[in-house]
C-alpha cells in the first residue's frame, strides 16, 4: 500500500526542484535519504523533509510494516503559482520578473517479492 507526501508551492522554479528529484526515483528510501543529505543543490532540504513525511505516513497506514524495503514509487514536480513583479531597465524601462514556484508529489511504496 502507498503513501503520499505533498509540498505545495514551494518557491523554487520547477526545473531546479526536477534536477534534485530526478537523482532520487525509483531509488530505496535509505539511499534517497543519504543522497538527499549530502546533495548541494538547495532543493534537497525540502525534498529531504517531504520523503520523511512520506515515510511517516507509511508507518500511519501500516504498522507492523518494516521501512527497509520501501522505495520511491512516484516522484513528480509540476508548476505552481508565478508571482510577478517589476524591475527597473535601462531608459526608463521596466522588466518583468517570473518569481516560479512549484508542486512536488511523492509516494513511496514497498517492494512486492514476486515468485
Amino acid at each position: 500500500m502507498e503513501a503520499v507526501a505533498k509540498l505545495i508551492n514551494y518557491p523554487t522554479s520547477p526545473r531546479k526542484m526536477r534536477l534534485v528529484a530526478d537523482i532520487i526515483r525509483g531509488k530505496s528510501v535509505s539511499d534517497a535519504i543519504g543522497i538527499l543529505t549530502f546533495t548541494p543543490n538547495h532543493a534537497a532540504r525540502p525534498l529531504k523533509k517531504l520523503l520523511l513525511s512520506a515515510v511517516a505516513n507509511w508507518q500511519a497506514k501500516n504498522e507492523d510494516g518494516s521501512v527497509d524495503g520501501l522505495y520511491v514509487k512516484t516522484l513528480f514536480v509540476d508548476g505552481g503559482a508565478v508571482i510577478k513583479r517589476f524591475r527597473p531597465a535601462p531608459h526608463g524601462r521596466a522588466n518583468r520578473i517570473r518569481k516560479r514556484s512549484n508542486h512536488v508529489t511523492l509516494a513511496v511504496d514497498a517492494k512486492t517479492v514476486q515468485n
